[in-house]
């Protein structure tokens, strides 16, 4: 309850101010101090939907080099693998912080299955898009079709060098990208469902 307090309290300042600027704000900071797993946002609370349909700001260098970005990737790594969430990606608006992160789970890569990406952008796709069922961590109980990209190129912001990133990646993996990349323009999977195949999640 206390957190979905501050989530809330945090959505009014995101929406009155959507793109902060000279570091983290006291309303993220609340967020991202709250106990783990977060709270997840839903299209089904007004507010809340407001802000999964907000366009997110970037991160500065001295943002991402910061202790607050460290804690905020731990925390959305924590919340996507709690078994109350057990997602395969989630981006920052969806626990109430607009601004361009996602934690994907690198099917790709043996040993270091999740990764957080600042600034990740889409750049790049290849090939033609290909039909699959998603679900969303903000859209509990329901799935659908989308079409989704299997071979794309990711741009982001390098935590480690704080350089700007290009990544070729593939398969599943590059479909996760896509999906949390959207959810950082404020577009959500139910906007590109392929007409008839929303169903209850099982």
């Amino acid at each position: 309850m206390k957190v979905k307090i501050l989530v809330s309290a945090a959505i009014v300042l995101a929406l009155a101010a959507c793109s902060p600027k000279g570091g983290w704000t006291p309303a993220e900071m609340d967020i991202i101090s709250a106990d783990t797993p977060l709270h997840v946002l839903t299209i089904y609370d007004r507010e809340e939907n407001q802000v999964l349909r907000t366009p997110c700001a970037d991160l500065s260098a001295e943002e991402i080099n910061s202790e607050a970005y460290k804690t905020l990737a731990e925390k959305m790594i924590a919340t996507v693998t709690d078994p109350s969430q057990d997602g395969v990606g989630i981006a920052a608006p969806q626990i109430g912080i607009s601004r361009r992160v996602i934690a994907v789970m690198r099917f790709d890569r043996m040993g270091d299955p999740f990764r957080v990406y600042p600034n990740a952008r889409v750049t790049k796709v290849y090939g033609e898009q290909e039909a699959a069922p998603e679900g969303c961590l903000s859209i509990p109980g329901l799935r659908a079709d989308v079409l989704r990209y299997r071979d794309i190129e990711v741009s982001y912001t390098s935590p480690a060098t704080l350089r700007d990133t290009t990544e070729h990646v593939m398969g599943f993996t590059a479909v996760i990208f896509q999906h949390e990349c959207d959810h950082l323009d404020g577009v959500l999977y139910l906007d590109k469902k392929v007409p008839g195949t929303l169903i209850a999640r099982e």
